[in-house]
């Protein structure tokens, strides 16, 4: 009765991860970490980006090897591949005994048992999926951070996002509901909650009454003092100065603003199906840093999209640039037949969007490493993370999980999952270095 989970792709899929493996360890089976032991194995897919789609594949067909070699006798594989290319992966997957899609998630133990009356793909309608509750049992990956999801699926439109498709329309949990999860896992030892959706801000409004994000922190900062939240995956159109002011206002809300814009030509945003320009963008984080002044700003940039001149990624280098992001990801267009995008004219080649990537990427290397000298000689609260030998590693509250660069700690008698004083000594282009006092 062991069983082992491999979750990929982001934070909304480890949550539902956590949660399927709950509701199995509930039921009584026992967990490994190691796939050879294993029994029954579980892949959670994502497949929003070609390489991701790649990973998801190459990770099932290695698990799958040991139907032959090892103990596995099981091979289930959830979440985004199958709802995407549903009956064309069973055909591709032989491997895989039963394909479990978004909606389904909450028949894990009938996948596992082999009591689910479905044979090769499962995919209920994600829209009528039930959104988890305080009391669904859930393994945490962390035993000091967690993430707590608000809402599941987008009602957006973006041309290169299969979101909507895989996971439906926006569904927003009540507030009583997150708060009591909320207050559950600051029980267990955690000292970060991470807000996550694929819309964050736009939480509630599609509730009734609606709820705004803002009343949502107010509510979640008065739960404990000593414990602080992290919102990611913000929406342009949808962070209202009120909601910023709030963040400003709580100290244990960190002043960390994840907000992918995507782009900043206006004419690439608007074939991305953007509803704002460059003009927009710089009004709001000249809101933001007005109103929150120590606020980190964090973004995500696609690079490549179907008629992106040489002229608009310059404009997008300047702009980086102007703004000066404490942390910037980029991403290459991803094409597939079944986004909106992939009908439009002007297709870049792989190796000039390539070529993009990299200029940004070391333009926001420079930019980082400015930004991370200005933090020298100055003392932050960090959370202690990990030992490694001598060291301990940690994130302050300008630093995200996994995303984000890292503050290694000198320092004796630290403990993991607590919080500390670190002076900042050192930085270099993503990561700083301190003693704690």
């Amino acid at each position: 009765m062991k069983l082992h989970l491999v979750s990929l792709g982001c934070a909304r899929n480890l949550v539902d991860s956590e949660v399927m493996l709950g509701r199995l360890k509930h039921s009584g089976w026992d967990i490994t970490e190691d796939p050879t032991e294993a029994e029954t194995i579980i892949v959670n897919t994502c497949s929003f980006i070609e390489s991701a789609v790649n990973e998801s594949i190459d990770t099932i067909l290695e698990l799958a090897a040991l139907k032959k070699k090892g103990n596995c006798r099981r091979l289930i594989v959830a979440g985004c591949l199958p709802q995407r290319y549903r009956k064309d992966i069973v055909e591709a997957l032989p491997e895989v005994d039963i394909f479990l899609g978004t909606g389904a998630y909450d028949r894990i133990i009938q996948a596992v048992d082999g009591t689910l009356a479905a044979t090769g793909c499962f995919l209920p309608d994600p829209n009528l999926s039930v959104l988890p509750t305080p009391d669904i049992p859930r393994v945490q990956s962390s035993a000091h951070m967690a993430y707590i999801k608000i809402a599941e699926g987008c009602d957006r439109g973006c041309t290169y996002c299969i979101i909507p498709r895989l996971r439906g329309r926006q569904k927003s949990r009540s507030p009583g509901s997150i708060a009591a999860e909320a207050l559950s896992l600051i029980k267990t030892g955690v000292k970060e909650l991470i807000l996550v959706a694929q819309d964050t801000t736009a939480y509630g409004r599609d509730l009734n009454p609606p709820p705004d994000l803002r009343y949502l922190l107010e509510e979640l900062a008065a739960l404990s003092e000593k414990v602080r939240f992290r919102v990611l995956y913000g929406h342009p159109e949808s962070i209202q100065p009120a909601m910023i002011r709030t963040i400003a206002s709580h100290p244990n809300i960190c002043s960390y603003f994840d907000i992918p814009i995507q782009h900043a030509d206006p004419g690439v945003l608007k074939r991305m199906g953007r509803k704002y320009g460059g003009d927009d963008l710089k009004g709001l984080f000249e809101n933001i840093r007005t109103l929150c002044p120590d606020a980190a700003l964090r973004t995500t940039i696609i690079v490549g999209f179907p008629g992106e001149t040489d002229k608009a990624f310059r404009g997008l280098l300047d702009f980086v640039k102007q703004i000066r992001f404490d942390h910037l990801g980029v991403f290459t267009y991803s094409d597939s037949e079944d986004i909106p995008s992939h009908r439009l004219s002007g297709h870049v080649s792989p190796q000039k969007a390539q070529d993009r990537m990299d200029l940004l990427m070391a333009c926001q290397a420079e930019i980082s490493y400015r930004n991370n000298c200005e933090h020298v000689g100055k003392t932050y609260q960090t959370l202690v993370e990990e030992k490694q030998g001598r060291t301990f590693v940690g994130r302050t509250a300008f630093q995200a999980p996994e995303v984000d660069g890292i503050t290694t700690i000198r320092g004796k008698g630290l403990q993991t999952g607590s919080f500390c004083s670190v002076k900042i000594t050192a930085a270099q282009d993503y990561d700083l270095s301190g003693e704690a006092i």
